[in-house]
């Protein structure tokens, strides 16, 4: 059974995720608050994705996903949100989540997006060197791109980016999120109508239609997407 942690205060909501999420497959331990997750996370529990619920009692899920990120760790995590309002969307994704889901939601839906992010997380890291989402597969290595085993020439821009999509496959990253990761470090500039031809630039060499890309994905209002 999948390993998840959910973060939460809420006693009623509690029990009916446990009873939920038991029956569909996942082993779940509760924190009701940012404490208690520390302390289980600090323990070992090696967790296959986390449930954050946003206000708790000593804190919130966002400052926690900040500091398990700036900490390397890498587990998914979806927030449970009372708010759809585009300021904590925004917050959720750029410290670091992958996916959310606004109170109340259907119980359905909460278990398929669990599913959903594992595989896409299992996917994009399923390798040590090697990045693989469908028929786009990246070999750290070589530095070698192909596009259903045929070699793609991509400048060194776009194998960033590209690379940086794949590691995440599935999480929306904001246009701010991509800009300071791939170049703030590097001693570049890019500005943001850069970045847009930096991604049509992949669309073209690796969307079957560039124009409605299945995979590179823009969200709008927040930045993009690479759905698997």
């Amino acid at each position: 059974m999948q390993k998840l942690l959910l973060l939460e205060d809420d006693i009623s909501l509690i029990d009916g995720l446990t009873y939920s999420l038991g029956k569909n497959g996942f082993e779940t331990k509760v924190a009701r608050s940012v404490g208690e997750a520390e302390t289980l996370l600090a323990g070992g529990g090696c967790f296959d994705l986390l449930l954050f619920d946003v206000t708790l009692p000593d804190g919130n899920g966002f400052a926690l996903c900040e500091r398990l990120r700036v900490s390397g760790d890498q587990t998914p995590i979806i927030f449970l949100t009372a708010s759809d309002e585009e300021t904590s969307v925004i917050r959720g994704l750029d410290c670091g989540g992958d996916d959310y889901i606004t109170k109340p939601f259907k119980l359905g839906e909460l278990c398929s997006r669990i599913r959903a992010l594992l595989r896409r997380s299992a996917g994009a890291h399923s390798g040590e060197g090697y990045l693989k989402s469908g028929d786009v597969a990246v070999n750290l290595t070589a530095g070698r791109v192909t596009l259903r085993g045929e070699g793609v020439e991509l400048t060194g821009a776009e194998y960033r980016l590209l690379c940086l999509f794949l590691a995440n496959s599935g999480r929306v990253l904001t246009r701010p999120a991509i800009l300071d990761k791939l170049w703030d470090g590097a001693g570049s500039f890019v500005d943001d109508n850069t970045l847009s031809v930096y991604v049509r630039r992949l669309r073209e060499k690796l969307e079957k239609d560039p124009s409605s890309p299945e995979h590179l994905k823009t969200v709008r209002g927040f930045g993009y997407q690479w759905v698997e």
